[in-house]
């Protein structure tokens, strides 16, 4: 037997495209077409359907970049087409790109109420099932025109990323507005031959069922009158029936799919075009979900249902009764799909509270699964966190886009940094938009790589990342491939009930340690610095917001701001989506975020002052008091005083012992007593000597602080990705225009450094203070660079086979060499706070206050055989895409470099960069703090009151050190309870260390890196 499968599988091709899709709508009359577009931002509903139309025809072009459009669209069913199935076909315009990524449009009824989603994947409204005839046809379409921004040539800088620069040419032309005839039977046969020539394609060229499926494909081929598809599709579907009844293997692979539309809350669109995106999306499912009984969807992202609650309250109310009915599935428990490397211990916290109580209170569902398909890597903090939510799984996809090694596993036990696991799963399908393709299920069945111990897998199911969702044709191939032979079979399921089948089936699943680090996209670590700025200075000054209030509330009676923090919460949590803080999104959504942030930070610092001045007292009182928000007390203050971690003391003496001394071959010497720092003529830093050990922290024949320009040119995703041949190609910024002593007291010593380069300037400011062991670097870059990446290196004379970056609640631990594969991709990664290099006995920490992405290389040195260690900070990227303009301007950094740190410095020293005292003039002595640790590892990560307005106090612990803590937790007030929590304050026996509560305090015995939530009843009177 020849193989004919080419000639049978051309065939079948020829003959869907030409004759059998045309047929599945074989009559129709045009629609009439008219038109009104809204002259700015969209407009509510009852507006849009209420202005005046101009007429409109097919062929027309319509929609500036990022406009709307209100069209309507008349008609009548013909009398002759009684008893046949009837839907209206309207294209706005669309081309073969896939949904979500062009125009769009919400379909609505003259009564304002909406019937589904328009886009290329889904251009049909149905009418009339069957048409009586002559039913008059009225729909009104908002329609997006939303520009291309990913095109054919995708990485191309455009400007139509940003109203502001987009322009006002018409994006579309009308495309096909009809009525016709739905013939059902064709669209059946589409399907079957849709499945089954794909399944043909999968098959083993020698196997039996193979040669089954061609020849029952060519009898349907052979029964098809060309000229009479309508006609003669019975009787070519009746050529299928066997092979498509034929049972699958009992040994398949079993996939559980599920409905979805990831929707990124913000990407190559603004965020108020999400919130339409979603109405259309969830208007299309539960549309779909009232046609299709076995079908289930899920969506992630709590701020997504406040969205269409919020603005779509008709769509809202569709979805809260599929809920009700299991069908529509919440999932995740998040406020948004974040990013995991770069938020905060609170704010990575705050995504699953805000997103759980949401479920919990709108559909009184407890989320077990954390759901991030798309997110760009995961801390190794993030388990614990998982599990004090109150959830145990996790899902994601991500990690098989990994350039370099291939993971592992599918199924598997993830292990964090405090030794807490979860149960994990990575869809072998490789896509969280699964179209129920033939190759993607054969894929996933090869794919998986758990095979023998597990069979279970899923299949998040529907176009995303713009949205769109699942469509019927997905549905029908989905039902074909519930039991078919040589298929994997495929199930409607909800995330929750695949779970428990699959961690049923696999009771002891191989553990995978550490960090889930995507090797790809590494520059989403540094792209948009103000947005991560932005970020940044929010969580601290939400930390200091809810502290100063708490202790407020406590004091003085002062009104707890429940509903501004929480508002301020929610809007800082969705701008730490994983295309926002990773500087992946348009122009205009960077543009937002900053006006945003901007006006948080103006919130915020009022209620920290509002607090302060009620703890302060009366401000003619004449005393100085210093506010310390850091988990640590701050003992000796440069210009006076000292304050107790999260209180204050006294403002009063000042420091001494600065100098600084000019240096005959050019430059300066500044010393405090503890550090000793040369500064040559460059303006570079050449030693740091930490006095009291006398080790010198910088490498022989090096230079520390050295700013270094790249070429930054990847191969693809511009503001996503750097690729290692970018260090083939440095620069050097040696050259100084002024190395210049600007300040020389007791209190502190700076030198300031200017230097230019390319279109760009860099000013910086290097001091030692009085009683620091730690030199501040402060750097303010004009930038006017394109395609180019600079960074801050500081070259250390450590030999160290590992390093500590911290990351939510602790830190962990990378390798400085090289030896697999897997060490040498991560040459670009995530730390908070702080970098800490040591060898036995002696270390050197960099702070930072607000830069992400770093790299740590090693060398040895041809002088003198010893190893250089180089930290180097990844400050700013110039992509062109999507935002052309990335980064131009000026921006502020700050760094420390503290040499004779162990991780205690590190950790304490990160927290004080970030969180700088507050001076404020009271009538008090002094506010003691509401809780204190007797011990440096015991680390309070937020102190607040509950959210239940009890006016109890949460205060949440984690060990920061990576080691045993025992110690107590001292309260200022007498204490009537201490209740362990999970996050969201519920009391919770997942502690794993000891708790004890006793008059005036909690004793607390942690293991490393965990996490206790403590929920402190204040004692009545």
């Amino acid at each position: 037997m020849h193989d004919d499968r080419s000639l049978v599988e051309s065939r079948l091709k020829r003959v869907l495209d030409e004759r059998i899709r045309p047929a599945v709508y074989p009559e129709s009359v045009p629609l009439e077409v008219s038109i009104w577009t809204a002259p700015g931002e969209p407009v509510p509903v009852a507006e849009g359907l209420a202005a005046p139309r101009t007429p409109i025809a097919v062929g027309d072009a319509w929609g500036a970049p990022w406009g709307t459009s209100w069209l309507t669209v008349a008609g009548t069913v013909p009398g002759a087409w009684a008893g046949r199935t009837v839907e209206a076909l309207i294209d706005l315009g669309f081309d073969a790109n896939m949904p979500g990524f062009q125009c769009e449009g919400l379909v609505y009824r003259p009564d304002g109420t909406p019937v589904k989603g328009l886009n290329p994947r889904n251009q049909w409204v149905r009418i009339a099932a069957p048409a009586a005839g002559g039913e008059q046809v009225l729909l009104h379409v908002e329609a997006a025109s939303n520009p291309v921004i990913l095109d054919y040539h995708p990485f191309l800088p455009t400007e139509l990323g940003d109203r502001e620069t987009a322009g006002s040419e018409p994006q579309y032309r009308l495309e096909r507005m009809d009525l016709a005839v739905f013939d059902e039977t064709v669209w059946q046969l589409v399907m079957d031959l849709e499945v089954l020539g794909e399944l043909m394609a999968e098959l083993p060229a020698d196997g039996a069922r193979r040669w089954e499926v061609l020849r029952a494909v060519e009898r349907a081929l052979d029964a098809i009158d060309l000229q009479d598809v309508n006609g003669t599709a019975a009787a070519a579907r009746s050529q299928l029936a066997g092979v498509l009844a034929a049972p699958a293997a009992p040994s398949a692979h079993r996939i559980s799919a599920v409905g979805h539309a990831h929707i990124d809350s913000a990407w190559l669109w603004p965020l108020r075009e999400t919130v339409r995106k979603v109405a259309r999306t969830t208007a299309n499912m539960t549309a779909l979900l009232e046609d299709e009984p076995d079908f289930v969807y899920t969506m992630s992202q709590a701020q997504q249902y406040a969205w269409i609650k919020e603005h779509r309250p008709e769509v809202y109310a569709r979805v809260k009764k599929a809920v009700a009915e299991g069908r529509f599935v919440p999932a995740g428990g998040m406020w948004v799909e974040s990013d995991t490397n770069m938020p905060s211990s609170e704010a990575m916290a705050r995504q699953f509270v805000h997103g759980k109580r949401f479920f919990l209170e709108e559909f009184g569902i407890e989320n077990q699964e954390a759901w991030l398909p798309d997110t760009f890597g995961f801390t190794g903090g993030l388990p614990q966190i998982i599990r004090n939510a109150g959830s145990k799984w996790l899902l994601t996809q991500k990690i098989s886009w990994s350039q370099v090694n291939r993971f592992p596993h599918h199924t598997f036990l993830w292990e964090g940094i405090d030794g807490t696991r979860i149960f994990t799963h990575f869809p072998p399908v490789d896509t969280y938009n699964c179209s129920m393709k033939g190759s993607e299920i054969a894929h996933a069945a090869r794919n998986f790589k758990d095979k023998g111990a597990a069979r279970h897998s899923i299949a998040p199911t529907g176009w995303g990342d713009g949205g769109g969702g699942t469509t019927r044709e997905m549905v029908a191939k989905a039902a074909r491939l519930r039991d078919l032979e040589g298929s994997a079979t495929v199930r409607w399921e909800r995330p929750a009930a695949f779970f428990e089948k699959a961690e049923a089936e696999y009771a002891h699943p191989p553990v995978w340690v550490g960090e889930l680090y995507l090797e790809l996209h590494r520059a989403t670590l540094t792209s948009q610095a103000r947005t991560k700025q932005g970020n940044r200075r929010s969580e601290n000054l939400l930390r200091e917001a809810e502290l100063w209030s708490a202790t407020a509330a406590l004091r003085t009676g002062l009104a707890y701001p429940y509903e501004e923090l929480d508002r301020i919460w929610k809007t800082v949590l969705l701008h730490q989506f994983h295309d926002i803080l990773p500087g992946s999104s348009i122009a205009w959504v960077h543009r937002e975020a900053e006006a945003t942030y901007a006006g948080l930070a103006e919130e915020l610092e009022a209620l920290i002052a509002r607090a302060q001045r009620a703890l302060a007292g009366d401000a003619a009182g004449g005393r100085e008091l210093v506010f310390n928000a850091a988990p640590h007390a701050r003992s000796s203050v440069p210009a006076g005083g000292a304050a107790p971690s999260t209180g204050s003391g006294s403002g009063s003496g000042s420091g001494s012992g600065c100098t600084v001394t000019a240096r005959p071959e050019g430059g300066f010497v500044l010393a405090n007593g503890l550090l000793s720092v040369t500064v040559d003529a460059d303006g570079l830093v050449t030693s740091v000597v930490d006095t009291a050990s006398g080790r010198e922290g910088v490498a022989p024949g090096t230079r520390a602080n050295l700013l270094q320009l790249h070429p930054d040119f990847p191969n693809m995703w511009d503001a996503w990705d750097v690729d290692q041949f970018y260090r083939n190609t440095v620069t050097d910024l040696t050259g100084a225009d002024e190395v210049a002593v600007v300040r020389d007291s007791d209190e502190a010593v700076t030198v300031r450094v200017a230097r230019s380069f390319g279109s760009s300037t860099a000013v910086q400011t290097l001091s030692l203070r009085a009683g620091e062991r730690r030199l501040d670097i402060d750097t303010e870059v004009d930038w006017h660079e394109t395609e180019k990446f600079l960074k801050a290196a500081f070259p250390l004379d450590l030999h160290t086979e590992r390093y500590a970056a911290e990351t939510q609640f602790g830190h962990l631990h990378r390798p400085t060499h090289t030896n697999t594969s897997w060490e040498a991709a991560k040459f670009e990664a995530c730390n908070h706070r702080f970098v800490h290099l040591e060898e036995p006995g002696w270390g050197v920490a960099l702070v930072t206050a607000s830069t992400y992405g770093h790299d740590v290389t090693r060398t040895v040195r041809a002088t003198d055989g010893g190893t250089t260690t180089t930290v180097r900070f990844s400050l700013l990227r110039a992509p062109r895409f999507p935002d052309p303009r990335t980064d131009q301007g000026l921006h502020r950094f700050r760094h420390a470099l503290v040499p004779g740190a162990g991780i205690a410095d590190a950790v304490r020293e990160g927290y004080r960069i970030s969180l700088p005292e507050r001076r404020v003039t009271g009538s008090v002595e002094a506010v003691r703090p509401l809780v204190e640790p007797d011990h440096d590892a015991l680390v309070v990560s937020a102190v607040k009151l509950a959210d239940d307005g009890s006016g109890d106090l949460v205060v949440r612990v984690y060990e920061a050190h990576g080691g045993r803590a025992r110690g107590r937790l001292a309260t200022s007030f007498p204490l009537a309870a201490a209740v362990p929590c999970d996050l969201l304050e519920r009391p919770w026996d997942g502690t794993r260390g000891e708790v004890a509560a006793d008059g005036d305090g909690v004793s607390l015995a942690l293991r490393p890196f965990e996490l206790v939530t403590l929920r402190l009843t204040p004692a009545a009177g």
